[in-house]
């Protein structure tokens, strides 16, 4: 009887104790090199189930893009809300390329302003960015970013902790899908396939249902040539992202079972698209269109699917406002800190160039919280692209402006040859057309026209979404030219960013 009562009474505290979790959570999922291979996006051949059910019961953006495809710059946007050019983050932050934003950004860095908003801030798996003390979380969690769903498990406790009542954010960042982990040595090609952190013959990772694929059934993207390499590496690809899947899906059940789930906004995107030649470190549509949703369980229209342009800027300003922190007036957070006062009370930086020249007071990027679950709204009639630096060793600065009708692309070192990141230089999709000669075949291009870039590239996105045809070099659209390239100058003058010198001498 004795134990009867005291069984009653844990379930009862239990039940009582988890219903008063706190709400509005926020879980921050994000990949690494992944495109909208998603079955919610009409892939044929994508097994993701988890991420599917979140957008049926969400909002999916189809139209959401990264403000650059490369990893390190991505990531100090979607944790600043700033374009690079003014976040100071132009390239890599790992190794000798040590890039990192500027020290100000603490005033505006997503896990900062979060905090100030009363959360508990965690995070696990890639980061990424620096410096830590401007993108601080409180929780720092360890985790294989190959195996998303021993690293749901490992935050399981960060999730469920009801001994701090503030509302958690998790910031959850995977190694997959970016290529790794050696080659596939059982491939019968010369050139053989990378892993994409897959284990070698088809063996895996632990806690995890490994999906393979027929590199026969695989679909190609228009941006890529249909090759046996092409195909074995792309098979290796989707087996990465359906491992993904499942971290989302461990996720989920962790959260239902602790009653957060009804609780917990969602966000699942990636920092670029896929780490394949034509999209990472590109900007063509391949290398910034992400896959993009998210459920927020406040919101009463669900199976949303959303055509409005969203952008990595935006993320920092929309968690914030579902926070309820984001001042509407100035565009940044209402419990702003001077990060002037902010470094000289740590004693920290004060003979650094902590700003740039920059404030550091209003987000580049809006909230797009008022449209979820809109499919009809709006929200920008034009994004940009400001990528400048992947490896410190590819200067190849690019500027980017985009509506629904056209997109102009300034190759500022258009005299350069286009440099390669080395994972994509040596991978074996790129390999197969590159040894085959300047005129081989790439995707909508050749070899060599993918890497001797014209200075402009105009394209007709809204009936050229392959970006096939350069407008640029036609007489007829000279004006059409001059229009887009105004409105890139307007951008950059408003948005400070440095590279519109090049306009005037070079």
């Amino acid at each position: 009887m004795h134990k009867l009562l005291c069984l009653t009474f844990l379930t009862i505290f239990g039940f009582a104790h988890s219903s008063i979790a706190a709400e509005k959570n926020i879980i921050f999922f994000i990949t690494d090199d992944e495109s909208p291979t998603l079955g919610c996006y009409g892939d044929p051949v994508a097994k993701t189930p988890a991420i599917d059910a979140i957008a049926e019961d969400g909002t999916l953006f189809l139209n959401a893009f990264a403000t650059t495809a490369s990893c390190s710059a991505s990531r100090s946007v979607v944790m600043s809300g700033l374009h690079n050019h003014k976040n100071g983050q132009y390239g890599h932050q790992h190794h000798y390329h040590k890039f990192s934003s500027f020290d100000n950004v603490v005033s505006l860095a997503l896990p900062r302003v979060l905090a100030n908003a009363g959360y508990r801030t965690g995070h696990i798996g890639k980061y990424h960015v620096a410096p830590e003390t401007v993108y601080h979380y409180e929780t720092y969690m360890k985790g294989n970013g190959r195996n998303a769903v021993a690293m749901a498990d490992n935050c399981r406790e960060f999730i469920t902790d009801q001994s701090d009542d503030r509302p958690f954010f998790l910031y959850f960042g995977t190694s997959d899908p970016h290529r790794g982990g050696g080659t596939d040595k059982t491939s019968t090609s010369e050139l053989k396939p990378d892993l994409f952190g897959n284990r070698p013959n088809k063996g895996s990772h632990e806690g995890v249902e490994e999906v393979f694929y027929d590199p026969a059934d695989v679909p190609i993207p228009h941006f890529m040539t249909d090759t046996q390499e092409t195909r074995e590496e792309l098979a290796h690809y989707y087996q990465s992202c359906a491992r993904i899947d499942q971290g989302v899906a461990r996720l989920v059940e962790i959260l239902k079972e602790a009653d957060l789930y009804d609780k917990t906004m969602i966000v699942f995107t990636s920092d670029h698209g896929m780490a394949f030649s034509g999209g990472k470190t590109t900007v063509f549509e391949a290398g910034l269109k992400v896959p993009f949703v998210v459920r927020n369980p406040y919101e009463e229209n669900r199976g949303v699917r959303s055509t409005a342009m969203i952008s990595h800027i935006d993320i920092t300003p929309s968690l914030l406002d579902f926070a309820g922190g984001l001042d509407p007036k100035t565009n940044g957070p209402k419990d702003w800190v001077d990060p002037d006062k902010f470094w000289k009370e740590r004693g920290e930086n004060l003979l650094e160039n902590r700003n740039g020249g920059h404030k550091f007071r209003s987000y580049h990027g809006k909230s797009w919280v008022p449209i979820l679950g809109d499919a009809d709204a709006e929200h920008w009639d034009t994004i940009f692209a400001s990528h400048t630096f992947h490896e410190i060793q590819m200067y190849y600065p690019m500027r980017v402006v985009r509506d629904k009708e056209y997109k102009l692309i300034w190759n500022i070192a258009h005299g350069l040859p286009y440099p390669f990141a080395s994972d994509l230089w040596a991978a074996s999709s790129w390999q197969a057309q590159f040894q085959k000669g300047m005129t081989a075949p790439y995707g909508q291009k050749t070899v060599g026209d993918y890497i001797h870039r014209p200075k402009f590239e105009l394209y007709h996105i809204a009936e050229d979404p392959y970006e096939s045809e350069n407008l640029a070099v036609k007489s007829e659209y000279a004006e059409i030219l001059k229009t887009y390239q105004e409105k890139l100058k307007q951008f950059q003058q408003e948005m400070d960013d440095p590279w519109i010198m090049k306009w005037e001498y070079e």
